[in-house]
Protein backbone atom coordinates (compact mmCIF):
# COMPACT_ATOMS: atom_id res chain seq x y z
CA UNK A 1 0.00 0.00 0.00
CA UNK A 2 1.31 3.45 -0.90
CA UNK A 3 1.97 6.11 1.75
CA UNK A 4 -0.64 8.38 0.14
CA UNK A 5 -3.27 5.66 0.57
CA UNK A 6 -2.40 5.31 4.24
CA UNK A 7 -2.55 9.06 4.68
CA UNK A 8 -5.96 9.24 2.99
CA UNK A 9 -7.31 6.40 5.11
CA UNK A 10 -6.09 8.05 8.31
CA UNK A 11 -7.64 11.37 7.27
CA UNK A 12 -10.99 9.69 6.58
CA UNK A 13 -10.89 7.96 9.95
CA UNK A 14 -10.07 11.25 11.67
CA UNK A 15 -12.96 13.02 9.95
CA UNK A 16 -15.35 10.23 10.95
CA UNK A 17 -14.11 10.38 14.54
CA UNK A 18 -14.55 14.16 14.61
CA UNK A 19 -18.08 13.86 13.18
CA UNK A 20 -18.97 11.25 15.79
CA UNK A 21 -17.56 13.40 18.59
CA UNK A 22 -19.44 16.46 17.33
CA UNK A 23 -22.65 14.43 17.20
CA UNK A 24 -22.15 13.17 20.73
CA UNK A 25 -21.58 16.71 21.97
CA UNK A 26 -24.65 18.11 20.17
CA UNK A 27 -27.55 18.63 22.60
CA UNK A 28 -30.74 16.73 21.84
CA UNK A 29 -34.37 17.57 22.55
CA UNK A 30 -36.78 14.65 22.48
CA UNK A 31 -40.18 16.04 21.49
CA UNK A 32 -43.17 13.77 22.06
CA UNK A 33 -46.19 14.27 19.81
CA UNK A 34 -49.38 12.53 20.84
CA UNK A 35 -53.14 12.84 20.75
CA UNK A 36 -56.19 10.67 20.37
CA UNK A 37 -57.42 9.39 17.01
CA UNK A 38 -58.19 12.09 14.40
CA UNK A 39 -56.41 14.80 16.39
CA UNK A 40 -53.89 15.56 13.60
CA UNK A 41 -50.59 14.14 14.91
CA UNK A 42 -49.26 13.04 11.52
CA UNK A 43 -50.18 16.34 9.87
CA UNK A 44 -48.57 18.31 12.70
CA UNK A 45 -45.25 16.46 12.42
CA UNK A 46 -45.21 16.67 8.62
CA UNK A 47 -45.92 20.41 8.68
CA UNK A 48 -43.42 21.01 11.50
CA UNK A 49 -40.58 19.23 9.70
CA UNK A 50 -41.43 20.78 6.32
CA UNK A 51 -41.47 24.29 7.80
CA UNK A 52 -38.09 23.78 9.47
CA UNK A 53 -36.35 22.05 6.57
CA UNK A 54 -37.78 23.98 3.61
CA UNK A 55 -38.37 27.27 5.36
CA UNK A 56 -41.71 28.90 5.89
CA UNK A 57 -43.59 31.91 7.12
CA UNK A 58 -43.03 31.58 10.86
CA UNK A 59 -42.97 35.15 12.20
CA UNK A 60 -43.44 34.12 15.84
CA UNK A 61 -40.65 31.53 15.76
CA UNK A 62 -37.93 33.89 16.98
CA UNK A 63 -34.82 32.15 15.71
CA UNK A 64 -36.19 31.91 12.18
CA UNK A 65 -37.75 35.39 12.18
CA UNK A 66 -34.37 36.87 13.19
CA UNK A 67 -32.60 34.95 10.43
CA UNK A 68 -30.54 32.89 12.89
CA UNK A 69 -31.43 29.48 11.43
CA UNK A 70 -28.58 28.51 9.11
CA UNK A 71 -30.18 25.30 7.92
CA UNK A 72 -32.30 22.41 9.17
CA UNK A 73 -32.05 18.93 7.71
CA UNK A 74 -33.07 15.34 8.31
CA UNK A 75 -30.53 12.92 9.71
CA UNK A 76 -30.54 9.11 9.93
CA UNK A 77 -32.89 7.53 12.43
CA UNK A 78 -31.10 7.63 15.82
CA UNK A 79 -32.79 4.58 17.37
CA UNK A 80 -32.53 1.34 15.43
CA UNK A 81 -35.37 -0.21 17.45
CA UNK A 82 -37.99 2.38 16.48
CA UNK A 83 -39.57 2.70 13.00
CA UNK A 84 -38.83 5.89 11.12
CA UNK A 85 -41.66 8.39 10.70
CA UNK A 86 -42.57 8.21 6.96
CA UNK A 87 -42.19 11.94 6.36
CA UNK A 88 -41.51 11.75 2.61
CA UNK A 89 -44.51 9.49 2.04
CA UNK A 90 -46.87 11.90 3.82
CA UNK A 91 -45.37 14.84 1.93
CA UNK A 92 -46.00 13.08 -1.38
CA UNK A 93 -49.64 12.49 -0.47
CA UNK A 94 -50.14 16.19 0.15
CA UNK A 95 -48.56 16.99 -3.22
CA UNK A 96 -50.90 14.73 -5.21
CA UNK A 97 -53.76 16.04 -7.34
CA UNK A 98 -56.11 15.94 -5.55
CA UNK A 99 -54.13 16.05 -2.29
CA UNK A 100 -54.76 13.47 0.41
CA UNK A 101 -54.56 13.68 4.17
CA UNK A 102 -51.88 11.30 5.48
CA UNK A 103 -52.89 8.16 7.33
CA UNK A 104 -53.06 8.46 11.09
CA UNK A 105 -50.60 7.22 13.68
CA UNK A 106 -50.86 3.48 14.31
CA UNK A 107 -47.59 2.80 16.12
CA UNK A 108 -44.62 4.60 17.59
CA UNK A 109 -42.20 6.19 15.14
CA UNK A 110 -39.38 8.71 15.23
CA UNK A 111 -37.58 11.28 13.09
CA UNK A 112 -34.46 13.37 13.70
CA UNK A 113 -34.14 16.96 12.49
CA UNK A 114 -30.85 18.76 13.08
CA UNK A 115 -30.89 22.56 13.27
CA UNK A 116 -27.76 24.67 12.75
CA UNK A 117 -28.20 28.19 14.09
CA UNK A 118 -26.55 31.33 15.38
CA UNK A 119 -26.93 32.13 19.06
CA UNK A 120 -28.99 35.16 20.01
CA UNK A 121 -26.56 36.69 22.52
CA UNK A 122 -23.19 38.19 21.56
CA UNK A 123 -21.43 36.23 24.28
CA UNK A 124 -22.69 32.88 23.03
CA UNK A 125 -22.09 33.87 19.39
CA UNK A 126 -18.41 34.29 20.27
CA UNK A 127 -18.31 30.58 21.10
CA UNK A 128 -19.33 29.66 17.57
CA UNK A 129 -22.50 28.46 15.84
CA UNK A 130 -24.99 26.23 17.62
CA UNK A 131 -26.35 22.84 16.64
CA UNK A 132 -29.40 21.04 18.01
CA UNK A 133 -30.86 17.59 17.37
CA UNK A 134 -34.64 17.44 17.59
CA UNK A 135 -35.84 13.85 17.91
CA UNK A 136 -39.58 13.83 17.21
CA UNK A 137 -41.35 10.83 18.76
CA UNK A 138 -44.84 10.11 17.42
CA UNK A 139 -47.07 7.75 19.38
CA UNK A 140 -50.81 7.13 19.75
CA UNK A 141 -52.47 8.92 22.65
CA UNK A 142 -54.53 5.79 23.26
CA UNK A 143 -51.36 4.14 24.55
CA UNK A 144 -51.09 6.75 27.33
CA UNK A 145 -54.53 5.81 28.60
CA UNK A 146 -53.13 2.39 29.47
CA UNK A 147 -51.22 4.00 32.34
CA UNK A 148 -54.31 3.69 34.52
CA UNK A 149 -54.19 -0.09 34.10
CA UNK A 150 -50.97 -0.28 36.10
CA UNK A 151 -52.82 0.61 39.29
CA UNK A 152 -55.78 -1.71 38.63
CA UNK A 153 -56.39 -5.39 39.17
CA UNK A 154 -58.23 -7.44 36.55
CA UNK A 155 -61.36 -7.29 38.73
CA UNK A 156 -61.10 -3.49 39.08
CA UNK A 157 -60.61 -3.03 35.35
CA UNK A 158 -63.48 -5.38 34.50
CA UNK A 159 -65.85 -3.55 36.83
CA UNK A 160 -64.98 -0.15 35.33
CA UNK A 161 -65.15 -1.45 31.74
CA UNK A 162 -68.60 -2.94 32.29
CA UNK A 163 -69.87 0.31 33.83
CA UNK A 164 -68.59 2.29 30.84
CA UNK A 165 -70.11 -0.14 28.36
CA UNK A 166 -73.53 0.20 30.00
CA UNK A 167 -73.44 4.01 30.03
CA UNK A 168 -76.18 5.53 27.81
CA UNK A 169 -73.72 7.12 25.39
CA UNK A 170 -71.96 3.78 24.76
CA UNK A 171 -74.79 1.26 25.15
CA UNK A 172 -75.55 1.07 21.41
CA UNK A 173 -71.92 0.50 20.45
CA UNK A 174 -71.54 -2.07 23.26
CA UNK A 175 -74.76 -4.01 22.58
CA UNK A 176 -73.14 -7.03 20.88
CA UNK A 177 -70.31 -7.12 23.38
CA UNK A 178 -72.64 -7.03 26.40
CA UNK A 179 -74.77 -9.79 24.87
CA UNK A 180 -71.71 -11.98 24.30
CA UNK A 181 -70.24 -11.56 27.76
CA UNK A 182 -73.59 -12.19 29.47
CA UNK A 183 -73.52 -15.79 28.17
CA UNK A 184 -70.10 -16.65 29.64
CA UNK A 185 -69.27 -18.57 32.80
CA UNK A 186 -65.92 -17.34 34.22
CA UNK A 187 -65.54 -20.66 36.06
CA UNK A 188 -65.79 -22.67 32.84
CA UNK A 189 -62.61 -24.25 31.53
CA UNK A 190 -60.06 -22.05 29.76
CA UNK A 191 -60.82 -22.04 26.04
CA UNK A 192 -58.72 -20.30 23.41
CA UNK A 193 -61.58 -19.93 20.92
CA UNK A 194 -63.74 -18.20 23.53
CA UNK A 195 -60.85 -15.84 24.31
CA UNK A 196 -60.35 -15.05 20.60
CA UNK A 197 -64.07 -14.47 20.00
CA UNK A 198 -64.40 -12.32 23.12
CA UNK A 199 -61.38 -10.19 22.28
CA UNK A 200 -62.73 -9.70 18.74
CA UNK A 201 -66.19 -8.52 19.79
CA UNK A 202 -64.70 -6.38 22.59
CA UNK A 203 -62.37 -4.68 20.08
CA UNK A 204 -65.30 -4.10 17.71
CA UNK A 205 -67.13 -2.33 20.53
CA UNK A 206 -64.11 -0.11 21.28
CA UNK A 207 -63.85 0.81 17.60
CA UNK A 208 -67.56 1.59 17.33
CA UNK A 209 -67.43 3.78 20.43
CA UNK A 210 -65.01 6.19 18.80
CA UNK A 211 -66.65 6.48 15.37
CA UNK A 212 -67.08 10.06 14.09
CA UNK A 213 -70.85 10.00 14.52
CA UNK A 214 -70.42 9.27 18.24
CA UNK A 215 -67.21 11.28 18.92
CA UNK A 216 -66.34 9.40 22.11
CA UNK A 217 -62.84 8.33 23.05
CA UNK A 218 -62.24 4.65 23.56
CA UNK A 219 -61.77 3.43 27.14
CA UNK A 220 -58.88 1.14 26.17
CA UNK A 221 -56.74 -0.87 26.35
CA UNK A 222 -55.04 1.28 23.75
CA UNK A 223 -53.32 -1.55 21.84
CA UNK A 224 -56.70 -3.17 21.09
CA UNK A 225 -57.38 -0.21 18.80
CA UNK A 226 -53.82 0.37 17.58
CA UNK A 227 -51.99 -2.93 18.02
CA UNK A 228 -48.89 -2.03 16.00
CA UNK A 229 -46.65 -5.10 15.81
CA UNK A 230 -48.75 -6.92 18.44
CA UNK A 231 -51.64 -7.71 16.06
CA UNK A 232 -52.70 -11.33 16.63
CA UNK A 233 -50.61 -11.73 19.77
CA UNK A 234 -52.02 -13.56 22.83
CA UNK A 235 -51.14 -10.37 24.73
CA UNK A 236 -54.23 -8.84 23.08
CA UNK A 237 -56.48 -11.86 23.57
CA UNK A 238 -58.36 -10.98 26.74
CA UNK A 239 -61.44 -8.99 27.73
CA UNK A 240 -63.26 -7.90 30.90
CA UNK A 241 -65.72 -10.12 32.71
CA UNK A 242 -68.79 -9.14 34.74
CA UNK A 243 -68.00 -8.98 38.49
CA UNK A 244 -68.71 -12.29 40.22
CA UNK A 245 -69.16 -13.40 43.81
CA UNK A 246 -65.75 -15.08 44.01
CA UNK A 247 -62.70 -13.05 45.05
CA UNK A 248 -60.35 -15.10 42.86
CA UNK A 249 -60.64 -17.31 39.79
CA UNK A 250 -59.79 -20.99 40.12
CA UNK A 251 -56.75 -22.18 38.21
CA UNK A 252 -57.51 -23.50 34.74
CA UNK A 253 -60.72 -21.48 34.30
CA UNK A 254 -61.57 -18.90 31.64
CA UNK A 255 -61.45 -16.15 34.26
CA UNK A 256 -57.96 -17.18 35.41
CA UNK A 257 -56.67 -17.23 31.82
CA UNK A 258 -58.05 -13.75 31.05
CA UNK A 259 -56.67 -12.38 34.32
CA UNK A 260 -53.21 -13.80 33.54
CA UNK A 261 -53.21 -12.20 30.08
CA UNK A 262 -54.33 -8.87 31.52
CA UNK A 263 -51.33 -8.92 33.88
CA UNK A 264 -49.03 -9.97 30.99
CA UNK A 265 -50.32 -7.01 28.95
CA UNK A 266 -49.31 -4.65 31.72
CA UNK A 267 -45.91 -6.28 32.23
CA UNK A 268 -44.89 -6.76 28.59
CA UNK A 269 -46.66 -3.90 26.79
CA UNK A 270 -47.54 -1.01 29.08
CA UNK A 271 -44.47 -0.88 31.35
CA UNK A 272 -41.86 -1.17 28.56
CA UNK A 273 -43.49 1.66 26.59
CA UNK A 274 -43.29 4.06 29.53
CA UNK A 275 -39.81 2.93 30.51
CA UNK A 276 -38.21 2.89 27.05
CA UNK A 277 -39.97 5.77 25.33
CA UNK A 278 -42.12 8.07 27.42
CA UNK A 279 -39.62 8.43 30.29
CA UNK A 280 -37.02 9.78 27.85
CA UNK A 281 -39.07 12.74 26.55
CA UNK A 282 -38.05 16.36 27.22
CA UNK A 283 -40.97 18.24 25.66
CA UNK A 284 -44.50 17.15 24.82
CA UNK A 285 -47.41 18.38 22.71
CA UNK A 286 -50.84 16.80 23.20
CA UNK A 287 -53.14 17.44 20.23
CA UNK A 288 -56.86 17.51 20.99
CA UNK A 289 -59.80 17.43 18.58
CA UNK A 290 -61.94 19.72 20.71
CA UNK A 291 -64.27 20.51 17.79
CA UNK A 292 -65.04 16.81 17.41
CA UNK A 293 -66.07 16.73 21.05
CA UNK A 294 -68.29 19.80 20.52
CA UNK A 295 -69.92 18.00 17.60
CA UNK A 296 -70.53 15.01 19.88
CA UNK A 297 -72.19 17.07 22.60
CA UNK A 298 -71.94 17.13 26.42
CA UNK A 299 -71.27 13.40 26.78
CA UNK A 300 -68.33 13.59 24.36
CA UNK A 301 -66.86 16.66 26.10
CA UNK A 302 -67.15 15.02 29.53
CA UNK A 303 -65.60 11.88 28.06
CA UNK A 304 -62.69 13.95 26.73
CA UNK A 305 -62.16 15.43 30.19
CA UNK A 306 -61.88 11.97 31.74
CA UNK A 307 -59.49 10.85 29.02
CA UNK A 308 -57.18 13.83 29.43
CA UNK A 309 -57.16 13.22 33.17
CA UNK A 310 -55.76 9.76 32.47
CA UNK A 311 -53.20 11.26 30.07
CA UNK A 312 -52.12 13.91 32.58
CA UNK A 313 -51.40 11.25 35.16
CA UNK A 314 -48.41 10.29 33.00
CA UNK A 315 -46.80 13.70 33.45
CA UNK A 316 -46.99 13.79 37.23
CA UNK A 317 -47.20 10.32 38.78
CA UNK A 318 -48.39 9.98 42.34
CA UNK A 319 -45.96 9.20 45.13
CA UNK A 320 -44.82 5.61 45.60
CA UNK A 321 -46.28 4.31 42.33
CA UNK A 322 -44.53 2.12 39.78
CA UNK A 323 -44.28 5.00 37.31
CA UNK A 324 -42.75 7.41 39.85
CA UNK A 325 -39.84 4.99 40.28
CA UNK A 326 -38.82 5.18 36.59
CA UNK A 327 -40.13 8.57 35.43
CA UNK A 328 -38.04 11.55 36.56
CA UNK A 329 -39.58 15.00 36.36
CA UNK A 330 -38.16 15.40 32.89
CA UNK A 331 -40.83 16.96 30.68
CA UNK A 332 -40.45 20.68 31.35
CA UNK A 333 -42.77 22.08 28.66
CA UNK A 334 -46.19 20.72 27.84
CA UNK A 335 -48.43 22.15 25.13
CA UNK A 336 -52.11 21.28 24.77
CA UNK A 337 -53.27 22.26 21.30
CA UNK A 338 -56.83 22.35 20.00
CA UNK A 339 -56.40 21.35 16.36
CA UNK A 340 -58.43 22.21 13.26
CA UNK A 341 -58.65 25.90 14.12
CA UNK A 342 -59.03 26.47 10.37
CA UNK A 343 -62.53 24.96 10.63
CA UNK A 344 -63.56 28.18 12.40
CA UNK A 345 -63.40 31.86 11.62
CA UNK A 346 -60.56 33.50 13.54
CA UNK A 347 -63.11 35.38 15.64
CA UNK A 348 -63.91 32.07 17.37
CA UNK A 349 -60.33 30.94 18.03
CA UNK A 350 -60.32 32.43 21.54
CA UNK A 351 -63.49 30.50 22.31
CA UNK A 352 -61.94 27.29 21.02
CA UNK A 353 -58.98 27.84 23.35
CA UNK A 354 -61.41 28.49 26.21
CA UNK A 355 -63.11 25.15 25.58
CA UNK A 356 -59.80 23.31 25.64
CA UNK A 357 -58.70 25.23 28.74
CA UNK A 358 -61.92 24.20 30.48
CA UNK A 359 -61.27 20.56 29.63
CA UNK A 360 -57.56 20.69 30.51
CA UNK A 361 -57.89 22.73 33.71
CA UNK A 362 -60.40 20.31 35.17
CA UNK A 363 -58.28 17.33 34.19
CA UNK A 364 -55.16 18.99 35.60
CA UNK A 365 -56.87 19.71 38.90
CA UNK A 366 -58.02 16.11 39.23
CA UNK A 367 -54.57 14.76 38.35
CA UNK A 368 -52.81 17.26 40.68
CA UNK A 369 -50.46 18.20 37.87
CA UNK A 370 -47.53 20.50 38.60
CA UNK A 371 -43.91 21.04 37.58
CA UNK A 372 -43.84 21.78 33.85
CA UNK A 373 -44.60 24.99 31.99
CA UNK A 374 -48.00 24.44 30.39
CA UNK A 375 -49.65 26.30 27.53
CA UNK A 376 -53.01 25.97 25.77
CA UNK A 377 -53.35 26.97 22.12
CA UNK A 378 -55.67 26.68 19.12
CA UNK A 379 -53.82 25.87 15.91
CA UNK A 380 -53.96 24.34 12.45
CA UNK A 381 -50.59 22.90 11.42
CA UNK A 382 -51.79 22.83 7.81
CA UNK A 383 -54.57 25.24 6.95
CA UNK A 384 -57.21 23.80 4.61
CA UNK A 385 -59.58 26.79 4.41
CA UNK A 386 -59.59 30.54 3.96
CA UNK A 387 -61.92 33.11 5.47
CA UNK A 388 -64.71 35.09 3.83
CA UNK A 389 -67.99 36.79 4.64
CA UNK A 390 -71.46 35.95 3.33
CA UNK A 391 -74.49 38.20 3.22
CA UNK A 392 -77.68 36.84 4.79
CA UNK A 393 -80.31 39.57 4.60
CA UNK A 394 -78.81 42.48 6.50
CA UNK A 395 -76.48 40.22 8.44
CA UNK A 396 -72.90 39.45 7.41
CA UNK A 397 -71.79 35.99 8.47
CA UNK A 398 -68.11 35.06 8.95
CA UNK A 399 -67.55 31.97 6.78
CA UNK A 400 -64.77 29.60 5.89
CA UNK A 401 -64.13 28.50 2.31
CA UNK A 402 -62.67 25.12 1.37
CA UNK A 403 -63.39 21.79 -0.26
CA UNK A 404 -65.39 19.58 2.14
CA UNK A 405 -64.38 15.92 2.06
CA UNK A 406 -66.56 13.57 0.08
CA UNK A 407 -69.56 12.41 2.09
CA UNK A 408 -69.54 15.34 4.52
CA UNK A 409 -73.04 16.64 5.17
CA UNK A 410 -74.47 19.93 6.30
CA UNK A 411 -78.24 20.01 6.53
CA UNK A 412 -79.66 18.35 3.42
CA UNK A 413 -76.49 18.88 1.37
CA UNK A 414 -73.89 16.14 0.84
CA UNK A 415 -70.54 17.22 -0.59
CA UNK A 416 -68.72 15.44 -3.42
CA UNK A 417 -65.13 16.08 -2.30
CA UNK A 418 -64.32 18.20 -5.37
CA UNK A 419 -66.39 21.38 -5.11
CA UNK A 420 -65.35 24.38 -3.08
CA UNK A 421 -67.96 25.68 -0.66
CA UNK A 422 -68.43 28.61 1.70
CA UNK A 423 -69.64 27.35 5.07
CA UNK A 424 -70.87 29.13 8.16
CA UNK A 425 -70.07 26.62 10.93
CA UNK A 426 -71.86 28.59 13.62
CA UNK A 427 -70.56 30.36 16.69
CA UNK A 428 -68.99 28.69 19.67
CA UNK A 429 -70.59 29.85 22.93
CA UNK A 430 -68.99 32.66 24.91
CA UNK A 431 -69.28 30.55 28.05
CA UNK A 432 -67.42 27.27 27.41
CA UNK A 433 -69.01 25.62 30.44
CA UNK A 434 -72.43 25.87 28.77
CA UNK A 435 -71.38 23.04 26.44
CA UNK A 436 -71.38 20.66 29.39
CA UNK A 437 -74.91 21.60 30.38
CA UNK A 438 -76.55 21.45 26.95
CA UNK A 439 -79.46 19.01 26.69
CA UNK A 440 -78.66 15.73 24.93
CA UNK A 441 -79.67 15.41 21.29
CA UNK A 442 -78.97 13.18 18.34
CA UNK A 443 -76.51 15.77 17.03
CA UNK A 444 -75.93 18.08 20.00
CA UNK A 445 -73.59 20.41 18.11
CA UNK A 446 -76.06 20.90 15.29
CA UNK A 447 -78.90 21.52 17.74
CA UNK A 448 -76.82 24.28 19.31
CA UNK A 449 -76.24 25.90 15.91
CA UNK A 450 -72.66 24.71 15.34
CA UNK A 451 -71.40 21.88 13.17
CA UNK A 452 -67.90 21.41 11.83
CA UNK A 453 -67.09 19.78 8.50
CA UNK A 454 -63.86 18.10 7.48
CA UNK A 455 -62.04 19.65 4.53
CA UNK A 456 -59.61 18.44 1.87
CA UNK A 457 -56.02 19.58 2.45
CA UNK A 458 -54.43 22.22 0.23
CA UNK A 459 -52.16 20.88 -2.48
CA UNK A 460 -48.54 21.20 -1.39
CA UNK A 461 -46.00 22.71 -3.76
CA UNK A 462 -42.78 20.75 -3.24
CA UNK A 463 -40.91 23.19 -5.48
CA UNK A 464 -41.72 26.87 -5.22
CA UNK A 465 -41.18 29.42 -8.03
CA UNK A 466 -37.85 31.21 -7.97
CA UNK A 467 -37.64 33.74 -5.17
CA UNK A 468 -40.53 32.23 -3.20
CA UNK A 469 -40.53 29.99 -0.15
CA UNK A 470 -42.54 26.74 -0.41
CA UNK A 471 -44.33 27.78 2.77
CA UNK A 472 -47.25 25.86 4.22
CA UNK A 473 -50.39 27.77 5.22
CA UNK A 474 -50.97 27.36 8.95
CA UNK A 475 -52.48 28.92 12.06
CA UNK A 476 -50.11 29.41 15.02
CA UNK A 477 -47.70 26.63 14.06
CA UNK A 478 -44.91 29.17 14.57
CA UNK A 479 -46.11 29.93 18.10
CA UNK A 480 -46.17 26.22 18.90
CA UNK A 481 -42.59 25.76 17.61
CA UNK A 482 -41.44 28.77 19.62
CA UNK A 483 -42.93 27.39 22.83
CA UNK A 484 -41.56 23.90 22.30
CA UNK A 485 -38.10 24.71 20.92
CA UNK A 486 -37.46 28.46 21.04
CA UNK A 487 -35.52 28.55 24.33
CA UNK A 488 -33.14 25.83 23.07
CA UNK A 489 -32.21 28.01 20.07
CA UNK A 490 -31.54 31.21 22.01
Amino acid sequence: MRLSDLTGTAADALRSANALLADLMTPTVRLGVTGLARSGKTVFITALVRSLVAGGRLPFFTAMAEGRIGRAYLEPQPDDRVPRFPYEEHLAGLARDPPEWPEGTRRISQLRVTIEYTHGSALRRALGPGRLHVDIVDYPGEWLIDLSLLEQSFADWSRRAMEEARAPERSTAAKDWLTFVSTLDPDAGADEQTALAGASVFTAYLQAARMPQIELTAPGPGRFLLPGDLAGSPLLTFFPLPPGPASAYRRGTLGAMLERRFESYKAHVVKPFFRDHFARLDRQIVLVDALGAVNGGPAAIADLQRTLEAVLACFRPGANTWLSSILPRRIDRLLFAATKADHLHHASHDRLEAILRLVVDKAMARAAFAGAEVKVMALAALRSTREAEAQLGRQRLPCIVGVPLRGERLGAKTYDGRTEAAVFPGDLPEDASSLLAAPPARRPGAEAGVHFLRFRPPRLRLEAPSGEEPALPHIRLDRAIEFLLGDRLA
